[in-house]
């Protein structure tokens, strides 16, 4: 009986727990591909990359001066990036993102699945927001209430520079994804789950206390 409750208990705190923080995948590859043509290009050229043998990938729990070599320990030339941020949103809003890169052969930008930005020169912020051709941009975005998935490829001859992405609702300044940020919203189930294990756990106490 107590493992049973046990189990109850893991149940109910694994689905309050999935809702607790946005997820940021971050996964590198090797690549000498040049510049392409399109956004799909950059990431079909990127998958295969970051799926093959010289792959890596981890969660953040920040986005803010990431880079292959302070994330992998990992060489500095000759890179292919993926950045994945799954997100939630309780309510509708606008909002708009940006992405400080170090891609010398350029990338593209996926919200949703749909390309929102996408360039092809030597892309290098420096930590600086002031030329629009050095970073992505995606502003005044109409979110709807539910779950997004930001997905940044890019492609880098040399030299690994510190990286950053950040959001803003409107009205509000930009700040950095971090793993406490605009967190997942728990899917239907999820909730079913968590009421399930509360359940069993409530049915075990009054067991034992009647026992």
């Amino acid at each position: 009986m107590k493992n049973f409750k046990f189990a109850a208990l893991a149940l109910a705190l694994a689905a309050i727990g999935s809702a607790n923080a946005a997820v940021i995948t971050f996964q590198t590859g090797t690549s000498t591909a040049g510049v392409q043509s399109t956004a799909q290009a950059y990431a079909d050229v990127v998958n295969a990359a970051v799926s093959g043998s010289t792959g890596h990938s981890v969660v953040l729990s920040s986005y803010d001066n990431v880079s292959n070599n302070s994330v992998f320990h990992a060489g500095n030339s000759n890179i292919a990036y993926k950045s994945t941020i799954d997100f939630g949103l309780t309510s509708a809003g606008t909002y708009s993102f940006r992405a400080g890169v170090d891609f010398g052969k350029g990338g593209a930008v996926f919200l949703d699945g749909q390309v929102v930005d996408f360039k092809t020169n030597d892309m290098w912020w420096g930590g600086s927001y002031s030329n629009a051709s050095q970073y992505f941009q995606v502003s005044g975005a109409n979110l709807s209430a539910g779950n997004h998935t930001l997905t940044i490829y890019g492609l880098e001859g040399c030299c690994d520079g510190g990286q950053q992405v950040q959001f803003a609702k409107v009205g509000e300044g930009y700040q950095s994804f971090t793993a406490n940020t605009l967190a997942p919203v728990p899917e239907p189930e999820t909730y079913a789950m968590l009421l399930g294990g509360l359940a069993m756990v409530g049915v075990v106490a009054r067991r034992r206390r009647a026992a």
